[in-house]
């Protein structure tokens, strides 16, 4: 049993990979070119914004989008502490402070209430640009009604880390459309994936999509040799393009296989271990099914013992990461660091037989008898 089995999914699209890789090949056009701009038109139509801009990763994504809004040294971006390093890393190697915000213990995306706590009592520098990312965890998108607002009242821009959400929902609006900026990722164990490390950015503002553009490939305008910003080397190449491409076409088949798998979960566990939270009209991405318990460590080990892949996402936050303390002002982000012993993510892909799912959940309800 595999935790996520890209072998399988890349069975039912081999004659269309390998024909539409070779393809690329034949071409000559690696690097950006027409399926790097086929793909950002499809992406754009999925989720209906303006502008797709896609760049060489999910972390790049991040980081060409703080770059674009001029985040820099004096600046403050507010994350949640229970997230990948990806989130806080691009915040200081533009030269910002993160400033990290507890999240919900049932959502496990970023605290409302804790975040007007931490821009209150950690303010932005005056004049000089900050943000709030918020991260939707595991899949399901964070309270962007909620997060519009408060980023509106603080004069702070607004950045949707969507690594694992694209493809989610709120109502009949798609990640992609939640914030004014979504960053994504096409890591290969993402719900979207090509073979290789990619990412974009979506955005319905025109004149920021060209400054992302630019930024994207060395701060060069319309002139390829004139450079009108300092940018870096973020761009998308023709082989991933390719792939995600016909990846796309089977995408909504797989969420719903996705949405199948954790019903059966949800059904199979319920009252056994605390399920992931369902809200009313959000509909999850479902890149990773995560229970609690406090017996976590004990189950992990059972499970793999019976030959059942588990993961802990995440056994640190990051405001205790080595890298980050000098950030970490002593903050008590306690609900961040609870979730950090009780976590585990359970085998989720689109692939899934109901029997394995009902084989994984009879061990756990063994298990904790």
């Amino acid at each position: 049993m595999n935790f996520v089995d890209l072998k399988k999914q890349f069975k039912e699209l081999e004659n269309e990979i390998v024909n539409s890789v070779s393809g690329v090949l034949e071409s000559g056009q690696y690097i950006l070119g027409p399926l790097v701009e086929e793909i950002e038109d499809k992406l754009s139509l999925y989720a209906n914004v303006n502008n797709v801009v896609t760049v060489s990763s999910g972390t790049d994504a991040l980081f060409v989008s703080l770059h674009a809004l001029g985040i820099g040294p004096g600046s403050k971006v507010y994350i949640p502490s229970f997230t990948y390093t990806a989130t806080a890393e691009v915040i200081a190697l533009v030269g910002a402070e993160p400033v990290f915000v507890d999240v919900t213990s049932r959502s496990f995306n970023i605290s409302c209430k804790d975040l007007e706590e931490k821009i209150e009592k950690y303010r932005p520098t005056k004049d000089m640009p900050s943000a709030i990312i918020a991260v939707d965890l595991f899949g399901l998108p964070a309270k962007y009604d909620r997060l519009n607002d408060i980023a509106n009242r603080y004069n702070l821009s607004l950045i949707s880390d969507a690594a694992q959400s694209f493809g989610a929902s709120i109502g009949n609006k798609k990640v992609g459309k939640l914030a004014p900026i979504t960053t994504t990722s096409f890591y290969p164990t993402k719900p979207l994936s090509c073979c290789g490390d990619g990412g974009a950015i979506f955005t319905d503002n025109d004149d920021l999509a060209q400054i992302l553009r630019s930024v994207r490939t060395h701060g060069i305008s319309d002139n390829p040799y004139e450079n009108i910003r300092i940018g870096t080397n973020a761009r998308f190449d023709a082989i991933q393009a390719a792939i995600l491409l016909k990846k796309l076409t089977i995408f909504d088949q797989e969420l719903e296989k996705r949405k199948n798998v954790a019903a059966i979960y949800n059904q199979e566990l319920d009252q056994i271990v605390e399920t992931p939270m369902a809200i009313d009209g959000v509909y999850s991405a479902w890149a990773h099914y995560t229970i609690k318990t406090k017996k976590r460590d004990k189950l992990k080990m059972y499970l793999s013992d019976a030959n059942i892949p588990s993961m802990i996402y995440y056994p640190k936050p990051m405001h205790d990461q080595i890298a980050y303390k000098k950030y970490s002002n002593g903050d008590n982000l306690k609900i961040s660091t609870g979730l950090c012993q009780e976590v585990l993510s359970l085998p989720m892909h689109p692939y899934l037989s109901e029997e394995q799912v009902i084989y994984i959940t009879e061990k756990i309800k063994k298990f904790l008898d």
